[in-house]
């Protein structure tokens, strides 16, 4: 496990930080990510790690950017360090799917899979815990 776990995880409010998955919802720590991979040179500085669910660092994997399906352009990943979750993501009270404000959310949310199957039945299931949103 990463030495810095415990204060990375402090600093994501418990939650992962991009789907806002609880860690306490899960039987093994969140993980720690690269928000832009070393491959693309970054190093184990604390502003380019993130903690998130295993969905999203699967799905996430080395990417940074994508394509937006919208306006056919490259886009930035939502970054947890630069950007505000609120500024480009709401979560909809009914469905539970997290919606986009902003192009960095549409290629995030999709990239991600935020809003597969499998996340809404766990949002659900948050939700009747009162963990989430």
């Amino acid at each position: 496990m990463n030495p810095r776990y415990a204060e990375l995880l402090q600093r994501a409010g418990l939650r992962c930080e991009y789907c806002h998955a609880p860690a306490v919802a899960f039987n093994f720590p969140l993980e720690v990510e690269h928000i832009v991979p070393r491959a693309a040179g970054r190093d184990e500085d604390p502003g380019n790690l993130a903690v998130a669910c295993r969905s999203c660092n699967i799905f996430k994997g080395a990417k940074f950017v994508g394509l937006d399906n919208e306006t056919s352009e490259s886009v930035p990943l939502f970054h947890p360090r630069k950007d505000r979750w609120d500024d480009h993501f709401e979560v909809d009270t009914d469905s539970l799917a997290v919606r986009a404000k902003t192009a960095v959310g549409r290629v995030t949310i999709e990239l991600l899979r935020l809003n597969s199957d499998e996340q809404l039945f766990a949002r659900g299931q948050w939700r009747r815990l009162e963990l989430y949103p």
